[in-house]
C-alpha cells in the first residue's frame, strides 16, 4: 500500500487538533493540507472567479443554515433541515428556475412525490427516467442469462441520454434520485449543469447505504 498518497480517512488525530482545522495543527506525513500547498493555492484561484465564487459562497451559507443553537456552542449544535429542504433552499439562493431530475424507474413513486413539491413551489422541473430511449440491454452485449428477467426484453438504463436530455432542456441545476452505481457516474460525466444527489440507490437498506457501514461490527461484519 502506498503510504505517501493522501488518505484523510485514516487520519489518527482528533478533529479539533488537525491541520485542516487549525493553523498549527497536527498532521501525518501524507496530509494534503500541508504537502500540497502549491496545488491548494492554485485551486484557491478557481474560487476567486465567477460563477464559482458565488456558487461556493452560497453552498457555505447553506451549510451554516442547516444548524441551530449556534449561540450555545459547538457541542449544542443541532440539525434543522432534511436534505430535500436544503436542496430547495439552495435553489432559491442561486435563483434557479429550471431544474433537472434524473431518476430510477424503481423510485418512480418517490420521483412523483418530488415533482409535486416542485410544482407547489412554482419551479420548473424537467425529469427523465432511467429507461428513456427503450434501448435493449443487448446493445451493450448483455446476454439473455444476464438479464434480470431472462427471456424478456429489457431496456438498459440510459444515463447518457438522461444527461443529454437535460442538457438540451438547458437545466440550471440537476438532481439525481436513485441511479445505480456506475449509471450515476456516467450521468455526472455527461451532464453540463451542476448536480446534486437527493438519494442514492440501495436496494437492501431502503436507500440508506450507511446502514451497512454503521453495522460493520454486527450485522454486516462479513463485509470486513
Amino acid at each position: 500500500m502506498n503510504n505517501n498518497h493522501p488518505n484523510c480517512a485514516a487520519c489518527s488525530f482528533q478533529l479539533s487538533v488537525r491541520a485542516c482545522k487549525n493553523k498549527d495543527g497536527k498532521y501525518p506525513p501524507n496530509c494534503p493540507t500541508v504537502t500540497d500547498e502549491e496545488v491548494n493555492a492554485t485551486v484557491l484561484k478557481e474560487y476567486a472567479s465567477e460563477p464559482v465564487t458565488n456558487f461556493a459562497r452560497q453552498a457555505s451559507l447553506q451549510e451554516e443554515a442547516g444548524y441551530g443553537n449556534k449561540e450555545q456552542g459547538y457541542a449544542r449544535l443541532r440539525p434543522l433541515k432534511p436534505r430535500i429542504e436544503e436542496i430547495f433552499d439552495f435553489i432559491a439562493r442561486m435563483n434557479y428556475r429550471r431544474i433537472g431530475m434524473a431518476f430510477c424507474i424503481g423510485l418512480r413513486k418517490e420521483a412523483g412525490m418530488v415533482e409535486k413539491l416542485f410544482s407547489a413551489k412554482s419551479l420548473e422541473l424537467v425529469s427523465v427516467i432511467c429507461k428513456v430511449g427503450r434501448v435493449s440491454k443487448e446493445e451493450l452485449g448483455i446476454t439473455d442469462r444476464d438479464k434480470i428477467v431472462p427471456g424478456s426484453f429489457e431496456s438498459m438504463c440510459n444515463p447518457i441520454l438522461q444527461a443529454e436530455t437535460l442538457n438540451r432542456e438547458e437545466t440550471e441545476f440537476n438532481i439525481l434520485l436513485g441511479l445505480c452505481v456506475g449509471h450515476d457516474s456516467l450521468f455526472f460525466q455527461y451532464a453540463k449543469a451542476p448536480c446534486t444527489v437527493l438519494a442514492v440507490k440501495d436496494r437492501v437498506t431502503g436507500h440508506n447505504p450507511l446502514a451497512a457501514v454503521y453495522t460493520l461490527d454486527s450485522y454486516y461484519r462479513s463485509l470486513k
